[in-house]
């Protein structure tokens, strides 16, 4: 790289060893919220060694969800946990993959960048990634990057080379290295075991690294003899040894990570000084969320319920929600494809709220229909995003309006009544031109995606909750609702208390006649935190708790 570091952003590079999902997405939140904590300033970026150029067109029970920024970025889950725990703000430049990377590459050979050079792993790819890594340079006090995968994994040692790299052009009081391993009790034997964390860090060691901090998951805690048996084989002062040790919940870890030291020894390294941190915000919202005053249950019917990380950020925003009415929220998982015979499930009959989270594809949707209807007939408060949304406004015109043939295209392309339907032009008043699309534009390119301003209609739910006239929330979808329907499901008692500023897309649907059911086009899950609940959960678990 011919670009010189400014020297106002220092770096912290974080991987992972023995097997994957210890966490690091997490400890990289909770580091960045104690370092926010002392009043400094962070971002974060997480490189992804899988080929997909995003994981947009990747399926949930593989990745989890798609977390998607304002800027329209469809990115890795882990964005989510970095905007949640802190200030920080994602975009497209904080998430990259080997595919993006790769493609880059590949499109800067052909138009001939290269000078008709040899394109080669070192230092091509390696010089995409530390450019990727530098633009956040400058930006903010501490950028900390995570580095998706396990060390060892081939598709990742490219990533690790780049960081290795950077630490040369860096400097060591401008970068950090933190490796997260696990340290697993054998409970049969009584015994804590060392080696996986020992050959995790042989295996970076094997790639030019050596970590300054270990952050050790484990069941219970590391007395000092560990601590420093893990530091004398690792190479490593046994006060950067951390113990992660399993905590009740996520909003926990930021105290127990102070607790052990953490953000001390990363100052230290580092070079920084601050003033005390101020946790007592964290110590709260743990006292909080520990000690609740209710308990609601509420029923998401979904697709992906096997896997609890295809609805992340949807959890969380849930418990927010309880949050911010002293309540401990109980979630049902409950497969829309047990409801798909007509029967309403018992399950149904136990919740005080359901929600019905958005997805792709035609899979359990009746059965998520029959959860809407339930609701509807019921006066159970009913939340419905994107998909569920639209399954709402379908649920309504079949039964209420007698639209009998009432679909989405997406669902049934040859349905009389589209009242979801694919709309093809539509202005877009973030770039200021006209977006055009058809059924044949690619999955990954024609989503209207990121954050679009929405007008609110006084004296509805909508209204209420946001306290404001004119809104911006996160999109990710192909199909809109369909404004030819829009006067008769008017006048048979939807409400639609949410559209674009120009009246033309609708955001938002209600129904008069009920004391909580609302529907909305975006991605409300991806603009709550702990310390600030979304507007719209924190109702709803309020309507929940009305109907235990």
């Amino acid at each position: 790289m011919d670009t010189q570091p400014s020297k106002k952003t220092k770096f912290i590079f974080i991987t992972g060893g023995v097997l994957s999902s210890l966490g690091k997405g997490l400890a990289a939140a909770s580091i960045g919220a104690l370092l926010e904590s002392r009043g400094m300033t962070v971002t974060f970026q997480k490189l992804d060694p899988y080929i997909n150029v995003d994981p947009g067109t990747m399926n949930p029970f593989q990745h989890g969800e798609v977390y998607v920024t304002d800027d329209g970025a469809e990115t890795d889950l882990d964005m989510g946990h970095y905007e949640r725990y802190t200030d920080a703000v994602m975009a497209q430049k904080n998430n990259y993959t080997s595919g993006r990377i790769y493609y880059s590459v590949i499109m800067k050979e052909r138009r001939g960048e290269y000078l008709g050079g040899t394109v080669q792993m070192i230092p091509h790819i390696t010089d995409e990634i530390k450019q990727a890594v530098m633009q956040l340079d400058g930006t903010v006090d501490v950028a900390i990057i995570e580095i998706g995968g396990t060390v060892g994994d081939i598709e990742g040692l490219p990533f690790i080379e780049a960081i290795r790299q950077l630490r040369g052009d860096l400097g060591r009081e401008y970068s950090l290295y933190i490796h997260l391993t696990l340290v697993p009790f054998i409970k049969t034997a009584g015994e804590i075991k060392t080696k996986p964390t020992q050959h995790s860090v042989k295996e970076l060691l094997a790639s030019g690294i050596q970590p300054d901090i270990l952050i050790c998951r484990t069941e219970v805690s590391l007395d000092d003899s560990i601590k420093k048996k893990i530091g004398l084989f690792c190479n490593i002062d046994a006060p950067s040894v951390i113990t992660a040790v399993d905590v009740d919940t996520i909003y926990e870890l930021p105290l127990r990570l102070h607790e052990e030291g953490v953000d001390d020894r990363i100052l230290d390294k580092l070079g920084i000084w601050t003033g005390a941190p101020n946790i007592k915000p964290w110590q709260e919202l743990v006292k909080k969320i520990k000690n609740p005053a209710h308990t609601v249950t509420i029923g998401i019917t979904g697709k992906y319920v096997e896997l609890k990380e295809a609805y992340k950020s949807l959890h969380e925003s849930l418990i927010h929600g309880g949050i911010a009415n002293d309540t401990q929220v109980e979630l049902k998982y409950i497969a829309a494809d047990d409801l798909e015979d007509g029967s309403r499930s018992a399950e149904l009959e136990q919740c005080d709220g359901i929600l019905v989270p958005g997805g792709f594809g035609n899979r359990g949707t009746e059965g998520k229909i029959n959860a809407i209807a339930y609701a509807r007939e019921n006066k159970v408060p009913f939340f419905g995003i994107c998909l569920g949304m639209q399954l709402a406004v379908v649920e309504f015109s079949r039964a209420v309006v007698g639209i009998k043939d009432a679909d989405s295209n997406e669902l049934n392309p040859s349905t009389k009544d589209p009242v979801i339907y694919l709309m093809k032009e539509w202005y877009d008043f973030r770039t200021g031109k006209t977006e055009v699309r058809d059924e044949n534009s690619h999955m990954g390119g024609t989503l209207r995606l990121g954050a679009y301003p929405c007008t609110l209609k006084e004296e509805t739910l909508a209204h209420a909750a946001y306290q404001e006239e004119e809104i911006s929330e996160r999109h990710r979808h192909r199909y809109e609702f369909n404004s030819l329907y829009r006067e008769r499901l008017e006048k048979a008692g939807l409400i639609i208390s949410g559209t674009s500023p120009d009246n033309t897309l609708v955001e938002i649907v209600e129904l008069a006649d009920h004391p909580w059911f609302l529907g909305c086009q975006f991605h409300p899950e991806f603009k709550s935190s702990p310390m600030n609940p979304h507007p719209l959960f924190r109702d709803f678990i309020k309507a929940a708790l009305q109907n235990t």
